[in-house]
């Protein structure tokens, strides 16, 4: 009698999320397979808890003919951990040392990679119409979830954050009482429509798609923590050349370019808040 073969449970795991990824990627066109695998995990885990199954591949088995249950898997990928001003060093580096610069310019593009619900984005707008750019502005807000787009696009955020949001807003040099950029409706607080007059919202893919316009500035922020090194370095020379000539680019606190083939094209704006400036194409 042939000897039987015992299989680790973890490789098995392994095996049965590279079939669930790569079918979904056959057939919905949505590719998650560059991913880091333990956030990748989490996801399915998630779902496969909400949806009562009895593993991976009753996920797999049920996802490739279940289209709407696709949505919800895609929806899970969509990372919303934002805030207003968030890490608000970050807005004042922006605003005491790349603002000055951007002045001379007679029109500013600026793309917001992974804008989730929209946070980061009404955050640049207020500061940006603090600066006196914000009518000579274009900013273009992405992100992978259609429904997270359409949240953003409705500026209403919880009003039992403003008080969060305002010590933010404060921190990141705020000129004026932040609570004149809304008003209280029930439980929610709602940005006034000139914020997101000058916004572009659109969904985009940062593992498929390609450029669709060369910016000024480009910020994306804790986007790449969620990928591998594959899509990291795909992601960064999409970003690259995306930004214009001495454009600027704003990373995430755990992300950077250090140590990447383009680093030599950028110097550091401020390093402490990952604040680059092209200097080469």
């Amino acid at each position: 009698m042939e000897k039987l073969i015992s299989f680790d449970k973890s490789e098995i795991e392994k095996i049965e999320m590279n079939l669930l990824l790569e079918g979904i990627y056959r057939l919905y066109g949505v590719d998650f397979r560059n991913y880091s695998t333990p956030f990748v995990k989490r996801r399915i885990e998630h779902r496969i808890r909400t949806e009562k199954l009895s593993g991976i591949s009753d996920l797999q088995r049920k996802i490739l003919y279940d289209p709407l249950l696709m949505r919800r898997f895609f929806n899970d990928f969509s990372i919303n951990v934002t805030e207003m001003f968030r890490d608000p060093s970050f807005f004042l580096a922006f605003r005491t040392k790349v603002v000055p610069l951007l002045r001379n310019f007679p029109a500013i593009r600026i793309w917001h990679v992974g804008c989730a619900t929209g946070e980061e984005v009404l955050s640049m707008a207020i500061l940006l119409h603090e600066e006196g750019l914000y009518k000579k502005t274009r900013l273009y807000a992405t992100d992978i979830s259609e429904g997270a787009l359409d949240q953003a696009r409705k500026a209403m955020m919880p009003l039992n954050k403003m008080k969060n949001y305002t010590k933010n807003y404060l921190e990141a040099g705020g000129t004026s009482a932040f609570s004149e950029y809304y008003v209280a409706r029930e439980s929610c607080a709602a940005f006034h429509s000139f914020l997101t007059e000058n916004v572009v919202f659109a969904q985009h893919n940062l593992a498929t798609d390609q450029s669709f316009n060369e910016f000024h500035v480009i910020i994306c922020r804790n986007v790449m923590i969620y990928f591998n090194k594959s899509l990291q370095n795909r992601v960064l020379h999409l970003l690259h050349e995306s930004l214009s000539a001495s454009g600027f680019l704003g990373l995430g606190s755990k992300e950077g370019i250090q140590f990447t083939d383009i680093a030599n094209y950028y110097e550091e704006v401020d390093s402490d808040e990952k604040l680059y400036r092209k200097i080469h194409s």
